[in-house]
């Protein structure tokens, strides 16, 4: 893989949805040194960490969980180091074992996952769910280069989200 593949993937709804941002390239280059400042700065609210599939199993490739809602409280805090970490670890990996990451690349790779939970998240099996289809949603898309820019321009002017449709 010569190419930064950045990538989103949305998945649910209400409070227990995901929304989650990829950036996967080389460990050797501009992504690399990004994972690596990310997990080297924690800031107030913001503990970026290393994805396992289990303790002393982090993923391949190496995967840095950064956070992008501010933690609040145990329960939020729990949300994030249990299921949406749990769930960004299968997507990955089952990313790898489908081929959408290259397995012979996993050793030059690094990937970092800006997920979001939100402060009002109370179902960690929807949090989990969620977040493992919005991995694969992220990393399939960003593989496979979508969006395509004619299906953007054809979209320009009515731009929507899930907090924001016009009327």
């Amino acid at each position: 893989m010569s190419a930064i593949q950045i990538g989103e993937g949305f998945a649910g709804e209400g409070a227990n949805a995901a929304h989650l941002n990829t950036v996967l390239g080389r460990r050797d280059g501009p992504v690399g040194t990004a994972w690596a400042t990310a997990l080297a700065t924690p800031r107030a609210g913001h503990a970026s960490f290393v994805v396992v599939a289990r303790p002393n199993m982090p993923v391949k490739p190496p995967t840095v969980f950064v956070n992008k809602a501010e933690i609040r409280g145990d329960r939020h805090g729990l949300l994030h180091w249990g299921a949406a970490q749990a769930a960004v670890a299968r997507g990955v990996l089952e990313s790898v074992a489908e081929g959408t990451i290259p397995q012979g690349d996993v050793e030059e790779l690094a990937l970092i996952a800006a997920v979001w939970v939100d402060w009002a998240a109370d179902d960690e099996e929807a949090v989990y769910a969620n977040n493992v289809e919005a991995t694969r949603a992220a990393l399939a898309s960003a593989a496979e280069g979508r969006p395509r820019l004619e299906d953007l321009l054809a979209i320009a002017s009515e731009p929507s989200n899930p907090f924001f449709r016009r009327a």
